[in-house]
């Protein structure tokens, strides 16, 4: 099986920062794209940022010049520095991979159980 765990979401003040991480575990052979995505009460699932194994990054509008990603290939896992936080970056922060089992020959999407980001003064 794969697992992803987040960490470091909490609460912060407007113009804070918060640094998120996601580590995959278990039976993994390869990982192509990771990513974030947000989910706020009462609103779709959007993408944050995503990352290759490459390097080439993606990024919403909403959060770009504030928040960068980046991966450790060798650790299996994906962060998020948010900078300049705003109340309407709330949200549940679910991180995203594109893995490949070893006893798969398909990779196949992966969510961990999402972590909650409050910007509230």
């Amino acid at each position: 099986q794969v697992q992803l765990v987040e960490s470091g979401g909490g609460l912060v003040q407007p113009g804070g920062s918060l640094r998120l991480s996601c580590a995959a575990s278990g039976s993994i052979s390869a990982i192509n794209a990771m990513g974030w995505y947000r989910q706020a009460p009462g609103k779709q699932r959007e993408l944050v940022a995503t990352i290759t194994r490459g390097g080439t990054i993606n990024y919403a509008d909403s959060v770009k010049g504030r928040f960068t990603i980046s991966r450790d290939n060798a650790r299996n896992a994906v962060y998020l520095q948010m900078n300049s936080l705003k109340p309407e970056d709330t949200a549940v922060y679910y991180c995203n991979a594109d893995v490949l089992r070893r006893s798969s020959v398909y990779f196949r999407e992966y969510w961990g159980q999402g972590t909650q980001v409050t910007v509230s003064s």
